[in-house]
């Protein structure tokens, strides 16, 4: 479904990011896998292919490595069809008058500005192949109210308005784009911040954000990473050509409108 294509895929490292990449390469697209620290090594171990693999080191919110790594991206395979944007932090977990502004703004910085950068320096190559597509990875937090968790959810709704401007932007040359919105993903990264939510309960004006099988469509509300990863894969896939500026909730209908 996806030979003969090249897909940059950032957070690579692990959890949906790896998941994502591992996916892509099993449906035969080679794989630039961008994050910081060394679990891209990890991930192109588990895709076994040096070949069809290139770990590239990358801040998402240091341009010039962005366009550092989608330039090799581009020079190593030939060219670029897919760009998933999965990079992103939690954020602070706290109400609104115990965040502060810095880690407000890194947040944005992160989960906003950098797929901005990818789209930036990816735009060009996309606009060459026949089958471009931008896959955002966003959260139902991009939906639905989070409470304790602003900087987290004003990040998640900008990017589906970056991912609606950009399907307008870039969809005159047939490049699709669109935004996945996971539900709360089994892992560590869920149970941390249902922890810190917990630990939010003597806080002054704060009420902790609980979840349960109430708050969603489905019982098993839990999101497997694979669930995610197959998502993306078919908005990279050649059965999605007429799909864009769309959110797709993948969330046991945790966001149904």
């Amino acid at each position: 479904m996806l030979s003969d294509t090249t897909a940059f895929v950032t957070g690579a490292s692990g959890g949906i990011g790896g998941e994502i990449a591992v996916t892509l390469a099993d449906r035969g697209a080679n794989v630039a896998l961008a994050a910081r620290g060394d679990g891209i090594h990890e991930t192109a171990d588990l895709i076994g292919d040096d070949d069809r693999t290139l770990p590239v080191e990358t801040d998402v919110t240091d341009e010039a490595q962005v366009s550092a790594a989608v330039e090799e991206t581009v020079e190593t395979f030939g060219g670029l069809d897919c760009l998933v944007n999965n990079a992103g932090i939690a954020g602070p977990v706290q109400p609104v008058h115990r965040v502060d502004l810095e880690s407000f703004m890194y947040t944005q910085e992160v989960n906003v500005a950098g797929p901005m950068l990818c789209v930036k320096h990816a735009a060009s190559a996309l606009r060459e192949s026949d089958r471009g597509s931008v896959v955002n990875v966003g959260s139902i937090g991009g939906k639905r109210p989070y409470p304790n968790r602003s900087a987290y959810a004003a990040s998640k709704m900008a990017l589906v308005g970056l991912t609606r401007t950009l399907a307008y932007e870039l969809g005159r040359d047939d490049v699709t784009v669109n935004t996945v919105l996971p539900g709360p993903v089994q892992g560590e990264r869920i149970e941390r911040a249902l922890a810190k939510q917990q630990a939010l309960a003597d806080v002054e004006d704060a009420e902790p954000l609980s979840i349960g099988e109430n708050d969603f469509a489905l019982p098993d509300y839990l999101i497997d990473p694979a669930d995610v990863a197959e998502q993306v894969a078919y908005l990279a896939g050649p059965h999605a050509r007429k799909i864009t500026g769309q959110e797709i909730g993948v969330d046991a209908g945790g966001a149904p409108y």
